[in-house]
């Protein structure tokens, strides 16, 4: 299961709304003197000995409202395996971080700090058949602007962020994007996915029309079977254009992708003992701890592995809406932080396996405030500032409520059972400051698409870390306040964020940036809108035997082992294959081996 990805899966798209825009090739000529550079020299990191066929067995835990990866209900978590099933311009090493290509073979960087050029290759297609061209990359961009699709950050970004596309030729292209930048930060903005000109058609009623519309990708999987409300499977293309790729060689080996819909993580589980399903995430805790010792376990037939990674975490914890009238208060909103016990949590339900977060987000060098800390749980502090508030007299069960009769409650919206326990231990503790913590769990989909909606007092959800930077305009800046589809789930409006942040977006030298981004993140803090929860600097994993990995077992930058698809921004996935002749013996004669407990040390930090 891949967590919520909204500015991994952002970056992947980038596109907007603001100039108009031709798709004709341009009468401007390339400039002169450009130095055309590629990587075909950095280390392969998929194993030679990957066999090619199988068919991989995951789940969901619910149905996607949506094949669209823009517009309303597209973010989600199953939109991962379309966006890393589409691949960029570009991609970068896992390991060197350097770019590897992709669509493109060659690029460039412009004397302006601004642009980059690109050599398609002449090879890439759509999985239709029909080649990749500059007219792609146009068409992307005028997408993307077009308000047909009901995408305001995305609107923005391309009109912001990315101002111009050129076309050269069928083959040759550049990307501007709207302010100077080192050469870093432009691989972390015009890293510009094409989208299929001869499928699309920007319609009124695009939103409903391509709904579930299948659309022609750039990747080695396609969709081939849909049933609704219960599975979806992918196919693998034999003859994808990018099966001899330096980098591609020996991925994505399955020949086809299951995804069936399960509900409830336990009876998933279940299906996993059986055989039903290959691979299943452990990083649960209670899972890892617990869970472990049945006889498939005990007979070697499924492995355990702990592999540190080194990669951005996303911001978890508790997203608090300030358009709540209760919220709109920061004394209350600090109070409510010094009432939550979260290390309570990490001590005795997440046994200490996971660290407490500080910041929103982590692992970002010198773009985050290494000196903030998340505010502790202080009974005393926390009935002072509710008391500050005009919470001061006690009701039932120990809750205050003020003058007016309002009681302080926070109902707290979340979308998976296993937290429940979690919040439980929070609600318990909260209680001993005057603070009744309301539980609302609601199925996945719909309960994110609430929250996007705006419709929670308290959101309790974790984003994938993406990009190179910390991103702060869709989740902080008031132009994506109060209204629905956007990642604001904050509501919050303040000019002094939105100031700091429109700084951010331009700031070309990263020394000046970093600092800007350390402001954002104490003016963050402040305001406290958010809670923060936990980090987890590692993937936990059991699987089938018969599913094989390479010997490095995955790269710096792999979130998760056994993720099919490209990833994103760092090109991680599609690295294990299916050992057929020993999943056949498996299952059949059910023979016994060793166990298998791997904890995998290479990427972790010193100080963890």
């Amino acid at each position: 299961m891949k967590k919520l990805t909204s500015c991994l899966s952002s970056w992947l798209l980038v596109l907007s709304l603001a100039f108009s825009l031709t798709v004709s090739v341009s009468a401007v000529e390339l400039p002169d003197e450009l130095e055309w550079l590629t990587n075909n020299e950095d280390p392969i990191f998929a194993s030679p000995e990957a066999r090619r066929g199988g068919v991989f067995k995951s789940w969901l835990l619910s149905f996607p409202l949506t094949f669209r990866t823009v517009g309303p209900d597209s973010n989600t978590s199953f939109r991962s395996f379309i966006l890393e099933n589409q691949l960029g311009l570009y991609a970068l090493h896992p390991q060197t971080e350097r770019p590897i290509p992709a669509l493109a073979t060659h690029w460039a960087f412009g004397d302006d700090h601004k642009t980059m050029y690109f050599k398609l290759n002449p090879a890439a297609r759509w999985s239709d058949g029909k080649p990749v061209t500059s007219a792609d990359f146009l068409f992307a961009l005028e997408m993307m602007r077009s308000e047909v699709i009901r995408a305001p950050w995305y609107n923005n970004y391309y009109s912001e962020e990315i101002v111009d596309v050129t076309a050269y030729d069928a083959h040759t292209l550049s990307v501007t994007a709207g302010s100077p930048k080192s050469r870093r930060e432009l691989l972390n903005t015009v890293g510009l996915a094409p989208q299929p000109r001869h499928f699309y058609e920007l319609s009124d009623d695009w939103v409903r029309r391509y709904n579930w519309a299948l659309a022609p990708v750039t990747g080695a999987y396609v969709i081939d079977d849909v049933k609704r409300g219960r599975s979806i499977s992918f196919k693998r293309l034999d003859d994808w254009w990018g099966n001899e790729l330096t980098y591609y060689k020996h991925r994505f080996n399955v020949d086809a992708i299951r995804l069936n819909v399960v509900r409830d993580m336990n009876i998933a589980y279940r299906h996993f003992l059986r055989g039903d399903i290959d691979t299943f995430g452990l990083i649960l805790p209670e899972w890892w701890h617990d869970k472990t010792d049945t006889p498939e376990y005990r007979a070697g037939l499924i492995n355990r592995i702990w592999f540190y990674n080194d990669m951005p975490q996303g911001a978890q914890g508790v997203h608090l809406n300030t358009a709540h009238p209760r919220l709109s208060d920061v004394r209350v909103r600090q109070g409510i932080a010094h009432a939550i016990n979260m290390q309570r949590m990490l001590d005795t339900i997440l046994r200490g396996d996971y660290e407490r977060m500080n910041t929103f987000g982590t692992g970002y060098g010198d773009f985050i405030d290494l000196d903030i800390r998340a505010r502790s749980f202080d009974i005393e502090r926390a009935r002072a500032l509710f008391a500050e508030a005009g919470y001061d007299k006690q009701g039932p069960g120990g809750i205050l409520r003020n003058a007016a009769g309002d009681v302080l409650s926070l109902a707290v919206t979340y979308t998976t059972q296993e937290h429940t326990s979690r919040l439980a231990i929070l609600r318990e503790e909260a209680r001993k400051a005057g603070l009744d913590l309301q539980l609302n769990l609601v199925d996945g989909a719909t309960g994110f698409k609430a929250m996007l909606e705006k419709k929670h007092e308290a959101a309790w959800l974790g984003w994938g870390g993406g990009g190179l930077y910390p991103q702060y305009w869709e989740f902080f800046h008031s132009v994506n306040a109060d209204k629905p589809q956007t990642n604001n789930l904050f509501n919050i409006s303040d000019s002094q964020l939105d100031s700091l942040i429109e700084q951010y977006r331009v700031t070309m030298d990263l020394d000046d940036k970093a600092a800007i981004s350390r402001q954002i993140q104490r003016r963050v803090h402040e305001l406290a809108i958010f809670i923060p929860g936990y980090q987890v600097p590692y993937t936990r994993e059991a699987y089938w035997r018969y599913v094989r990995l390479p010997e490095t077992k995955g790269t710096r930058h792999s979130p998760s082992l056994f993720w099919p698809m490209e990833g994103a921004p760092h090109s991680t996935g599609g690295l294990f294959w299916i050992d057929e002749t020993l999943k056949a013996q498996i299952k059949s004669d059910k023979p016994s081996f060793e166990p298998v407990l791997e904890i995998d040390e290479t990427w972790r930090h010193k100080e963890q």
